[in-house]
């Protein structure tokens, strides 16, 4: 049986040096604040005038913060090799897990029912009033990326699986730096 490629939601980003970090774990915390079905205390967290939900879980929170960081480092690496457009992706992956049935075993396997991709760019500004335009950039883009992943959300519901398990996570995910260099995971939880 052939399998469907899961829906991709692309999410544009850019985000000056100091803000890259909060901008991107913002945005991953909106993603997860809507995708993440454990229940989950409701907090939020004020960036660039622009309130975002936060998911209060340690081991969620941990596992952002990672991922930012290595998102950043890979950014910090590719900045110093050339000058102009600095870019990176990181990507979340949701997934179901399903009973592969073999000859002689019933085992499982995780199969992927939705992405979300953060294509980040740096912006480096030179000026004060070039901080002063992309601050106002980054505030636009980040209240439209916040309303078109609640959009999105609310929109695309019928390729979510239905839940099956009584464990507190029904659907493992993963946090993956340049999902399309890397052919293996980053850590499944």
């Amino acid at each position: 049986m052939e399998q469907r490629r899961p829906p991709e939601y692309i999410l544009e980003v850019f985000a000056d040096p100091t803000c890259v970090k909060d901008v991107v774990k913002g945005i991953l915390h909106t993603i997860f604040f809507h995708r993440f079905f454990p229940s989950i205390r409701p907090k939020s967290r004020d960036l660039l005038d622009v309130t975002l939900p936060v998911v209060d879980d340690v081991e969620l929170e941990t596992l952002i913060d990672q991922r930012t960081q290595a998102l950043i480092r890979q950014i910090d690496t590719t900045s110093n090799l050339r000058s102009n457009s600095v870019r990176g992706q990181i990507a979340v992956q949701f997934f179901e897990k399903r009973r592969r049935k073999a000859w002689f075993s019933k085992a499982e396997e995780e199969v992927c029912w939705e992405q979300w991709t953060l294509d980040v760019t740096l912006a480096t500004p030179r000026t004060e009033s070039e901080r002063a335009k992309v601050r106002r950039a980054m505030e636009m883009m980040l209240q439209k990326t916040a309303i078109k992943i609640v959009t999105t959300v609310n929109r695309e519901v019928d390729h979510i699986p239905p839940i099956t398990t009584s464990e507190s996570n029904p659907f493992p995910y993963q946090i993956v730096i340049n999902p399309r260099d890397e052919g293996w995971r980053m850590g499944i939880f």
